[in-house]
C-alpha cells in the first residue's frame, strides 16, 4: 500500500516509516521544510513539503501522491516548558493541528478517495478521574481536566470525533500512553530526565496518580499495524502496566541516577503546577491495551515500564 505519513520527521513518525518500508508498503512523508527531506530519503521514503495548517498544501500533497492510507502525525511539541501550569500554552499549535490540521487532511482524503485514516490521539490524564483506576476505550473522558487543559481536552475530543464519525472513511484514532526512549521527555537526556535529575519533578501527595507509559518503539509498531488492520474506533495504545506515580517515579530516578524525587504536600504544589498537575500526580487514571493487543494483532516489546527505564530509556 502507498502510505502517507503526515509528521513523518516528528518523534513518532521517524519511528515509524522504517517500519512501514520494511512492511513493503510504498511511503510518502511530510515536513513542513526541505531540511527534513534527506532523512526521509535515508529511510526509504519519499519526502514532500507540507504545511498541516495550510489547507490548500495538504491538499495539493495528498492529492499528487494518491495514498491508500493517510497516517495524521503532526505535532508541534520541540519546545515544552515541563509544567503543566502551562499546558494548553505548550500545546497550542499541536491544538490547532489536532483540530484545523485534521480538517485539512480529512478534506484531503475524501478529495482522494481515501478510505483508510489513522490520526495521533492521547490518554491518560484525559481519563475520567473517578470509579476504577484503569480505564478502556469504553469510558468516558473527563469532564473538566482543570483549567490548564480545558483547550487541549477539547482539540483531543474533537479529533476523535472528527475521525471515527468521518463519511465514508474508515478513522482509527491510536491513544498514546506517555512516550519514553530516545528523545522523549522521558529519557535521560529529555525534560523530564532533566527536571527528575535536578530533583524539580516532586512526588506529590501521595503519588496515588495512575499512568499508563509506551516505549516510543512500540508505538510505532502498534501504529503500523493498525495501518494493516484493526476496525475503526479508538485504542489505546499503552503497556502492559499502568502504575502509580509513587512506584514509576523513585525507580525511573533510579535509572536515570538521580537522588529519590522531593515530597510535597497537594497544596503546596498546586500553585506550582496547577490543578492539572496536581491531578496528574493523585489522581489521574491508567488504562488498558486489551482492546489493541487483540484487535492489531500487537503487543509492547516493552512489556512494562519497569524493564523499559531499565533497559530502554534512551
Amino acid at each position: 500500500m502507498r502510505v502517507f505519513v503526515a509528521g513523518a520527521t516528528g518523534a513518532l513518525g521517524s519511528n515509524l516509516v522504517p517500519l512501514l518500508v520494511a512492511a513493503g508498503h510504498e511511503v510518502v512523508g511530510t515536513s513542513r521544510s526541505a531540511a527534513g527531506l534527506p532523512a526521509l530519503s535515508a529511510a526509504g521514503a519519499t519526502g514532500v513539503i507540507m504545511d498541516g495548517l495550510d489547507a490548500d498544501s495538504v491538499l495539493r500533497a495528498v492529492t499528487d501522491t494518491q495514498p491508500d492510507v493517510i497516517v495524521h502525525q503532526l505535532t508541534a511539541l520541540a519546545t515544552m516548558s515541563g509544567n503543566p501550569k502551562y499546558f494548553d500554552r505548550d500545546f497550542a499549535v499541536t491544538n490547532r493541528l489536532r483540530t484545523e490540521g485534521t480538517g485539512n487532511l480529512l478534506a484531503a482524503a475524501r478529495a482522494a478517495g481515501v478510505t483508510r485514516f489513522l490520526a495521533q490521539g492521547y490518554i491518560g490524564w484525559p481519563n475520567e478521574r473517578s470509579g476504577g483506576w484503569v480505564k478502556t476505550e469504553d469510558d468516558p473522558l473527563t469532564v473538566d481536566p482543570g483549567r490548564e487543559a480545558r483547550q487541549s481536552l477539547q482539540a483531543l475530543r474533537y479529533l476523535e470525533r472528527a475521525v471515527t464519525e468521518a463519511p465514508g472513511i474508515d478513522g482509527l484514532v491510536l491513544r498514546y500512553g506517555s512516550f519514553y526512549g530516545p528523545g522523549q521527555a522521558a529519557s535521560r537526556t529529555g525534560t523530564m530526565g532533566e527536571m527528575i535529575r535536578r530533583r524539580r519533578f516532586p512526588l506529590v501527595g501521595g503519588g496515588t496518580g495512575v499512568w499508563s507509559f509506551i516505549h516510543i518503539a512500540d508505538a510505532a509498531a502498534a501504529t503500523a499495524a493498525a495501518v494493516e488492520r484493526g476496525a475503526p474506533g479508538v485504542y489505546n495504545i499503552v503497556d502492559d502496566e499502568p502504575a502509580r506515580v509513587s512506584q514509576w517515579l523513585p525507580y525511573l530516578a533510579e535509572q536515570l541516577g538521580a537522588k529519590p524525587p522531593m515530597r510535597l504536600p497537594a497544596w503546596l504544589a498546586r500553585p506550582m503546577m496547577g490543578e492539572l498537575g496536581v491531578a496528574m500526580m493523585t489522581s489521574v487514571r491508567g488504562s488498558s491495551n486489551a482492546k489493541a493487543t487483540r484487535e492489531l494483532g500487537w503487543t509492547p516489546r516493552y512489556a512494562t515500564w519497569r524493564e523499559g527505564f531499565r533497559t530502554g530509556i534512551g
